[in-house]
C-alpha cells in the first residue's frame, strides 16, 4: 500500500470511472442479450425478460440452432475462421522472418507496401475484386477463403515482423553451426520463438474473420456458405413472418459465444503476444 502513487492514481481516476461505467453497460447489455434468449417473444416485448415469469425456454436454442439455420451459419464461419488462419500464417510467418532477418533489394518497398496495404478501406477494393472474381468465374466459399487470408496477411505480416526483430542473432549463429538450414532454423528454433505472438495474432485474426460481414453479405451466392454475420441479418429479417424473438437472441448468445470464450481463456496469451517479445541482440 505504502507503494501507491496517490497523485498519479488520482489523475487517472476520470479513465477508471469511464472504464467502470463501459464494463457495467457491456455487462448490463450481456446480460439482457441472455435473458430474453431465454424468454418468451412476449416477455421480450412486455420488459420484464428478467422475471423469467414462465421460466427458462432452452428450446429457443434448440430452435435457432436447428430450425433457423445457426448450425449451418456455425459451421461456415468456424471453416473460413480455421482455414484463413492457416492460410494467413503459412504466408505471413516466412514472410516476416525475411523481411525481419535479411536486408535485400526491395525488402523496405515491400514493408511500405504492407502498411499501405493495411490502411486501404474494404470497401474501395470490393467491387474490383467483385468484377475480376465474375470474370475468372472464382466463386463459392474458395473465393472468401481466399479474400479473408489476402486480407489479413498485411496485418499479420507486419505484427510478426516486429517480433522477429527483437529475437538475438545468436539463435542462427548456434544453428547453423549445428548444421540447420535456413528454413529448419525457421520452423525449429525461430518460430517457437515468436509463439506468444503468433497465438495473439491468430485469435485476433480469428475473432476478425469469424465477426466479418460486408465481404460476406457481398460474395455469399445461397445460404449453404452463409456465416454468421449474415446468418444473424437473415434470422432477424424473417422476425417479420416468425416472430420469434427468443430464438433470434438465442442465436447472438451462439454467435457470440465463440469470440467471448476466446477472450476469457486467451486472456493471457493475448497480453504475453501483445507485451512480449524475444531476447533481444
Amino acid at each position: 500500500m505504502n507503494n501507491i502513487n496517490w497523485k498519479k492514481e488520482l489523475r487517472l481516476l476520470p479513465c477508471y470511472l469511464i472504464v467502470c461505467v463501459w464494463v457495467v453497460f457491456t455487462a448490463i447489455m450481456i446480460f439482457w442479450i441472455l435473458a430474453a434468449s431465454l424468454s418468451t417473444s412476449r416477455e421480450i416485448f412486455s420488459g420484464e425478460v428478467h422475471k423469467f415469469a414462465t421460466g427458462f425456454h432452452w428450446e429457443n436454442y434448440a430452435t435457432a440452432w436447428r430450425v433457423q439455420n445457426v448450425s449451418l451459419f456455425f459451421r461456415n464461419s468456424l471453416l473460413y475462421s480455421v482455414l484463413s488462419c492457416v492460410g494467413v500464417l503459412a504466408i505471413s510467418a516466412p514472410a516476416a522472418y525475411v523481411l525481419a532477418r535479411w536486408e535485400f533489394t526491395g525488402g523496405r518497398a515491400l514493408r511500405i507496401g504492407l502498411v499501405i496495404a493495411m490502411s486501404v478501406p474494404i470497401i474501395m477494393i470490393i467491387m474490383p475484386i467483385y468484377s475480376l472474381a465474375v470474370r475468372w468465374g472464382i466463386k463459392g466459399w474458395v473465393l472468401l477463403v481466399v479474400l479473408y487470408i489476402l486480407m489479413r496477411v498485411p496485418y499479420t505480416t507486419i505484427y510478426l515482423l516486429d517480433f522477429f526483430a527483437t529475437l538475438s542473432r545468436t539463435y542462427e549463429e548456434a544453428a547453423y553451426i549445428d548444421g540447420c538450414s535456413a528454413s529448419k532454423t525457421f520452423l525449429k528454433i525461430m518460430l517457437p520463438l515468436v509463439q506468444p505472438a503468433i497465438i495473439t495474432v491468430t485469435i485476433f485474426n480469428f475473432m476478425s474473420v469469424w465477426n466479418e460481414f460486408f465481404m460476406a453479405l457481398v460474395f455469399t451466392t445461397n445460404e449453404d456458405m452463409t456465416p454468421v454475420g449474415v446468418g444473424l441479418l437473415n434470422i432477424i429479417n424473417s422476425m417479420k413472418y416468425t416472430g420469434n424473438y427468443g430464438g433470434m437472441f438465442a442465436a447472438v448468445i451462439i454467435v457470440f459465444l465463440p469470440t467471448f470464450l476466446l477472450y476469457i481463456f486467451m486472456s493471457e496469451k493475448i497480453i504475453a503476444g501483445v507485451t512480449g517479445g524475444g531476447v533481444k541482440g
